[in-house]
């Protein structure tokens, strides 16, 4: 097993630990198929009858995929690898999806990207007061994978259109309100619930959760429900722009600003992705984004928003125009 996914079985409970505290659980390759091999041996174990994951860090549930050493792969031409750990976690987060048994998943920390695939598909989620959950690909080049344009356009109203484009981050409370979690539980509640879960059959899981969840506090977004709405549920990205532009208010101006960082090439695919996802089950919307992802990571918006991002961290991208294959992808897909 990967020294940064840590098994164990107690009380006909698989429990999943991503320990790569440094990285922020950040996903690797050999992370991913860690966790695959271990979902895969328990889905047919009669003495596994639900699964947890957590991580061992309290910063962090995951930050998402490991992105640098796709980039990397790029910089080398290793097209192969690129493809490899895309086609691996989507499947990963399939399987999640279909798991036959119950699956519940601690975010404490951060939750971004790959965090979220690993969490949201799964039958229950449970936030903390320190969950910050987001998709921000739009501002490495890229766009909100693992599934996300199956689940984001599930959100109410305008919400994961606006998390899709802008990489807004939301804590416990509007990740409740919305659907993203299912379960609120302080963090000092956390090592309880898991003891108790371990000592629960499975089917007595929903009861356990509701046990130890707490109301969650107030959701951020609350206050701009109509404005998320109505200029997120804009019929073309550049009618979402003209919306918040005449809305003219402080929330108004912020997301404009988190849209002027984007990538442009992201925004048209992230727009076109989730319009199309509204409409396809998630495997439809997987196999989309495989798609989608080799195409973005052969362009130059994809390295060049990590190294600003991730690797020289000076925050000035130097997008280009936006790329018409794209375009061209989601027509095919």
């Amino acid at each position: 097993m990967n020294s940064c996914v840590r098994t164990d079985t107690a009380g006909g409970v698989g429990r999943l630990v991503l320990d790569r505290p440094s990285a922020l659980n950040a996903l690797d390759l050999p992370m991913v198929r860690a966790l695959s091999s271990a979902l895969l041996r328990w889905r047919d174990d009669p003495a596994v009858g639900a699964v947890v994951v957590a991580s061992s860090s309290p910063r962090a549930f995951c930050a998402g995929g490991d992105i640098r050493a796709v980039r990397e792969a790029v910089l080398a031409g290793d097209r192969e690898a690129v493809r490899a750990f895309f086609t691996e976690e989507y499947r990963l987060n399939r399987l999640i999806a279909e798991y036959p048994k119950p699956y519940v998943a601690l975010i404490d920390g951060f939750a971004m990207g790959g965090g979220l695939g690993i969490s949201v598909h799964g039958s229950a989620r449970v936030v903390t007061e320190r969950a910050s959950l987001a998709m921000p690909e739009t501002h490495i080049g890229f766009f909100p994978d693992v599934g996300a344009s199956h689940f984001l356009p599930r959100l109410p109203g305008g919400t994961g259109m606006y998390l899709g484009l802008t990489g807004a981050r939301i804590g416990a409370g509007a990740a409740v309100a919305c659907g993203l979690a299912t379960h609120f539980v302080p963090s000092a509640g956390l090592p309880a619930l898991e003891r108790d879960l371990a000592r629960a059959d499975a089917r007595e899981f929903p009861r356990v959760l509701d046990s130890h969840a707490r109301p969650a506090p107030a959701s951020e977004l609350a206050d701009h429900r109509e404005r998320v709405d109505h200029c997120f549920g804009a019929p073309a990205l550049e009618e979402v722009v003209a919306r918040l532009e005449a809305d003219g208010g402080a929330w108004a101006r912020g997301a404009l600003a988190d849209l002027r960082r984007a990538s442009p090439t992201s925004l048209a695919a992230t727009f076109a992705l989730l319009r199309r996802g509204a409409r396809s089950p998630l495997a439809a919307c997987l196999e989309r984004e495989l798609r989608l992802g080799e195409v973005l990571t052969a362009g130059p918006d994809f390295a060049e928003g990590v190294r600003a991002v991730l690797v020289d961290k000076d925050g000035a991208p130097a997008w280009a125009p936006v790329d018409t294959r794209t375009a061209a992808c989601l027509q095919e897909a």
